[in-house]
């Protein structure tokens, strides 16, 4: 009898030992929630690349700008950006010999207009408060034109398509940073100007060209 009542006491036991023993404590845990609900960020960057194979796309400035966020589910997040850029491109006047046809650098402000879907790839949770996440943007640049440019060049307003990835640091159950590359890609159409002249400034007479652009974000958001 008093083996068995041992080996009962022992069985009672076992599995709560084994319990103890896989995991981690609850205040140990490298895994946290992540508060579900929206967010506000505010977000700065650089916009690079070359402007396309003539450097007159706008390129090579800084950005300012603030995104909306709301969680959808534990892996999908949906959002929001505007962004003003101060970007600059180069100066090309086609009527000028070759060698003295670039200007220079000009100013070139954009505002950028986008919707966003993240993937969460932690879903709900951050890892020792690490959330990385891959995303998809789309929307439109809008830029102001430049009168000094008499070429006839004009960028618009243009369809803007940025796959992106990146982390978030929760700092606490509400504040956090990000972080976040871009690949920004847009198309450039080009005047009647720049296929002609002898030599013309693009003598292989193309019309338009897609450019891909890096784009580093960074930013402080707040989740409510």
């Amino acid at each position: 009898m008093k083996g068995l009542v041992l080996a009962a006491a022992l069985g009672a036991g076992l599995p709560c030992a084994l319990a103890a023993q896989v995991g981690h404590p609850p205040g140990g845990s490298p895994y946290h929630d992540i508060a579900k609900g929206s967010s506000f960020t505010a977000v700065g960057g650089y916009f690079g690349g070359s402007g396309g194979s003539v450097g007159v796309g706008p390129n090579s400035g800084y950005t300012l700008g603030l995104r909306f966020d709301f969680r959808a589910g534990n892996p999908l997040q949906f959002g929001a950006e505007v962004s003003h850029g101060w970007l600059e491109r180069l100066h090309i006047d086609p009527t000028q010999p070759e060698a003295s046809r670039v200007r220079g650098t000009i100013d070139q402000p954009v505002t950028f207009a986008q919707i966003n879907i993240q993937l969460n790839l932690t879903g709900s949770k951050s890892w020792h408060g690490f959330a990385p996440f891959a995303a998809l943007s789309g929307g439109f640049a809008f830029a102001t034109r430049q009168t000094v440019d008499t070429s006839g060049y004009n960028f618009g307003n243009r369809f803007l398509f940025s796959p992106n990835a990146g982390l978030r640091l929760f700092l606490g159950e509400r504040l956090h940073l990000r972080g976040a590359i871009r690949a920004a890609f847009w198309k450039i159409n080009y005047p009647l100007s720049f296929r002609t002249g002898t030599p013309a400034v693009l003598p292989d007479g193309r019309e338009s060209e897609w450019v891909l652009s890096p784009w580093y974000e960074a930013g402080i958001g707040y989740t409510f």
